[in-house]
């Protein structure tokens, strides 16, 4: 049985899927007193959960400007994709031919979401996508790994939010099973092929062009709210 989340961990979770399902744009800011309002939390929650975030590099925080979605330049975009590359070689090496049967039905498990998401549409496949290389990573037993995989797989969904080109999201799934079948193989040189072929793919077609966010962050954050469970009027 998992531990119960803290406030201050749903609403960094809500506000994570918010970011990386492109609700809350890049530039977007955040304001305490809107976030505490809308997911009824207090501000220390919030400023918890801002932190997290911070962390994982998907907000800036500044002194008398507050919090506002993070911004990647394309300088920035080089680097991210640079250092992306050489993280999940070393995520494949370490995971080609050890996942059980387990870890093979986890990840399956994970494209089927994908594959839903993809058939109904919206933002939530966008995600799911970043998360399967997130859960590659945990697969490995690597905390200092995930760690860094977790925050550069974020960043780059940053950078694709803000330089977004068009590709064929069916694509990138039959991908992610691809590399889940040379893992299994234990074929490492296939599964490392495969894997910086789909991350040189990434970088230049991702479906990330969504549509202009419509109503104000106030109704984005309830949506997500909503979501997790937190609503205004369960009160503080």
């Amino acid at each position: 049985m998992e531990p119960k989340q803290s406030r201050a961990d749903l609403v960094y979770s809500a506000l994570r899927e918010a970011i990386l399902e492109q609700a809350l744009r890049p530039g977007t800011k955040l304001s305490e007193d809107v976030i505490a309002e809308q997911f009824a939390v207090s501000r220390t929650s919030v400023r918890a959960a801002l932190q997290q975030l911070r962390g994982d590099g998907l907000i800036e925080l500044q002194a008398n400007k507050g919090a506002s979605v993070s911004e990647p330049t394309a300088e920035d975009a080089r680097d991210i994709f640079a250092l992306r590359r050489m993280l999940e070689a070393e995520v494949v090496h370490r995971l080609a031919g050890q996942l059980s049967e387990r870890d093979c039905g986890r990840l399956r498990a994970h494209v089927e979401q994908e594959k839903q998401a993809q058939s109904v549409g919206g933002p939530a496949s966008i995600r799911l996508a970043g998360e399967f290389h997130i859960l590659l990573a945990e697969l490995t037993g690597s905390p200092s790994l995930t760690r860094f995989v977790r925050e550069i797989v974020s960043r780059g969904s940053l950078i694709l939010a803000r330089f977004a080109r068009d590709h064929s999201s069916e694509c990138a799934v039959d991908e992610h099973e691809r590399i889940i079948a040379a893992l299994q193989a234990g074929d490492t040189s296939a599964a490392e092929e495969l894997m910086l072929r789909h991350l040189e793919a990434v970088a230049v077609r991702a479906d990330l062009q969504a549509p202009p966010t419509r109503g104000d962050t106030a109704d984005i954050l309830k949506r997500y709210a909503e979501r997790r469970g937190l609503l205004a009027s369960t009160g503080r």
